[in-house]
C-alpha cells in the first residue's frame, strides 16, 4: 500500500497538477490539505475518472482535508466530536483540519494542523490548544479500535533542527519553537513514530518552500509534512519519499507529496 500526503494550497487551482501527479503516481490513498472549497464545490470528476473515491471536508478559501482512495473507505470520520466528544472540543472543529477513515487494516487520520502565525499569537496558542486535543484524539482512536494508524499530512513543525535549512535562531520562530516541538513529542507518546526517518536520517530533505525569497530554487526549505506510524506498521513500512517534482511546476503548491509505502 502506498499513501500520500500533499498540502496542495487549493484543490481547484492545482487540480490538474494533482491529476497528472496521479497518473504518474497512481498511490492507493492520497491525503489532501488545505483544499480551500466548501463540499460542495469540490472538483471531483476528474479524479473520480481516475478511480478515486473521495471524502471531503472543506470551508471556503481556508483549510480543509480530503481524502481519495482507489478502494472504498470505511468509517469515514470529520473532526475531533465523534470521537471525543462537542464538550471536549469546544470550538477546534470549525475549522475543516482532521479526517479519518479505515483502508484495509490500516486507520488514515489525515491533519492540517494550525500555522500558528506567530510566537506568543492568538493563533499560536490556538495552535498548541489544539495539538494538546489532538494527542486525546489519538489516543483515545487507539483505545477503541485496534487498527494501525498512518497519521499523516501538515504538521507546521519542523520536529529537529535537521528539519530546516538554516536552524540558526529559530527556536523563536513559527513552526519550530519549543513549545510546539514538545506539543508534536506529546503527541507522538500515544506511540507513533515517523517513518521518513526510518530510512534518512540526514539533514536537508524539506517538504515545503516559502514562495518569497525564491527558496526553492536556493533549496530553503522546511520539513513539516510527515507520516507517522504505529509500531506494527513502522516496522513494515519499506520506503518514505519527498516527490520534489511538482514544486518545479508553474504555480505550484508550496508544499510537494511525502509517499510512505508497507
Amino acid at each position: 500500500m502506498k499513501i500520500a500526503t500533499w498540502n496542495v494550497n487549493s484543490i481547484r487551482t492545482r487540480l490538474m497538477q494533482v491529476v497528472d501527479w496521479l497518473q504518474a503516481n497512481p498511490v492507493d490513498v492520497l491525503c489532501l490539505q488545505e483544499t480551500k472549497v466548501v463540499d460542495a464545490d469540490f472538483p471531483r470528476s476528474p479524479l473520480e475518472n481516475l478511480g478515486y473515491h473521495l471524502y471531503v471536508s472543506g470551508q471556503k478559501s481556508y483549510n480543509g482535508v480530503a481524502i481519495l482512495s482507489r478502494t472504498p473507505v470505511e468509517d469515514i470520520s470529520i473532526g475531533f466530536a465523534p470521537v471525543l466528544g462537542a464538550d471536549v472540543v469546544g470550538d477546534l472543529d470549525e475549522q475543516k483540519r482532521v479526517i479519518t477513515g479505515i483502508v484495509g487494516n490500516v486507520r488514515i487520520v489525515n491533519l492540517y494542523v494550525p500555522n500558528g502565525s506567530a510566537v506568543g499569537s492568538d493563533k499560536y496558542h490556538y495552535k498548541l490548544r489544539w495539538l494538546k486535543v489532538l494527542r486525546e484524539y489519538l489516543k483515545t482512536l487507539l483505545e477503541k479500535q485496534p487498527h494501525e494508524l498512518c497519521v499523516c499530512g501538515d504538521f507546521n513543525i519542523a520536529p529537529d533542527h535537521r528539519d530546516i535549512h538554516d536552524p540558526k535562531g529559530r527556536d523563536e520562530h513559527i513552526m519550530a519553537s519549543p513549545a510546539e516541538r514538545q506539543a508534536l513529542q506529546d503527541v507522538l507518546t500515544v506511540g507513533l513514530a515517523d517513518a521518513f526517518r526510518k530510512f534518512t536520517a540526514e539533514a536537508g530533505h524539506f517538504t515545503w518552500w516559502d514562495y518569497r525569497t525564491r527558496a526553492f530554487s536556493r533549496d530553503r526549505g522546511w520539513r513539516i509534512d510527515h507520516h507517522y506510524l504505529t509500531p506494527n506498521l513502522y516496522n513494515q513500512a519499506i520506503s518514505c519519499t519527498i516527490d520534489k517534482a511538482p514544486r518545479q511546476l508553474e504555480q505550484p503548491s508550496d508544499h510537494t507529496p511525502v509517499i510512505v509505502e508497507f
